[in-house]
Order: structure tokens, then C-alpha cells, then sequence
């Protein structure tokens, strides 16, 4: 009686692991399979939220200066995505010499005439070229950090 107890305790510990590593590997099959699925797609306005160096609160400051005069009229975020490039587009373009479409896109054309504003009030050094490097960078935070004077 023994053996058999004995026997039989063998054959359900092997089974069980025959079961186990069955559903293991099932298992790892077929969240290898779905992972791909089920990653998040990135949005297009995540994509597209540009704070040039910002943090959330210098980037809201700007959001709130420009719904108060530009129509700005989304979220007070502190993500500058491409409503809040438009008010700010049509910041430049009244003052600054922003002479592209209003589409929200921080192109080259943008950085430029935000450079000429910076250039003109907030100590930006650098030279008007359309890259928003270090300097065109930190002039922008000091133009954030007055606002909504700015």
C-alpha cells in the first residue's frame, strides 16, 4: 500500500507540473502575441505638445497670458500644443513679424519671430535662426516667468 500511495503522489506532482508549464507557456505565447496590441498608440497632441524648455506652471502662465489676449480658448494645461501655438502664432504675427500660416506648428518661422520677441524683451543673445536651443530656451522661461505681464 505504500508503493502505491507513493506512485500516485508521483504522478500527480507530475502532472500538475506538465499542466503548469503547459499554461506557462501558453501563457507567454499569448501575451507575446498581444503585446503589440495592446500598447497605447502615442495621440497626435501628445505628439505635438512643445514647451521649448518650459515647465508645466511656466507654460501655463503663458496659456493664461494668451487666452487673455490672443484666443487662446483650450485647457490651462502647461502643455503647449498646437492651440496654444496658434494664439501664440497670432501673438507673433500681430507684433513680431510671424509672416506663416496659423496652423500651430512650431516651425522655424515660429522660433523666429518668437526669438524677435525675446530678442526685443527678454534677453535672448542668440542669433535669429529658427533653432530654439539653450539660450532662445532660457529667454522664454524668463518670458514666462513675468507672466502674464509677458
Amino acid at each position: 500500500m505504500g508503493l502505491n500511495v507513493l506512485t500516485r503522489t508521483l504522478v500527480s506532482v507530475t502532472t500538475i507540473g506538465v499542466i503548469a508549464a503547459g499554461s506557462l507557456a501558453t501563457a507567454g505565447t499569448s501575451f507575446a502575441a498581444s503585446a503589440p496590441a495592446a500598447k497605447p498608440a502615442a495621440s497626435a497632441e501628445a505628439a505635438a505638445v512643445v514647451n521649448l524648455g518650459l515647465s508645466t506652471a511656466q507654460a501655463k502662465k503663458i496659456q493664461e497670458a494668451l487666452k487673455l489676449r490672443w484666443g487662446y480658448t483650450d485647457t490651462i494645461d502647461g502643455e503647449l500644443g498646437p492651440n496654444s501655438w496658434k494664439a501664440m502664432q497670432r501673438f507673433l504675427k500681430a507684433n513680431w513679424g510671424y509672416n506663416d500660416s496659423i496652423d500651430g506648428d512650431v516651425g522655424p518661422n515660429t522660433v523666429m519671430a518668437l526669438q524677435r520677441w525675446l530678442k526685443a524683451l527678454w534677453s535672448y543673445t542668440g542669433a535669429i535662426d529658427g533653432i530654439a536651443g539653450s539660450g532662445t530656451q532660457a529667454a522664454f522661461k524668463r518670458a514666462a516667468n513675468s507672466c502674464p505681464a509677458c
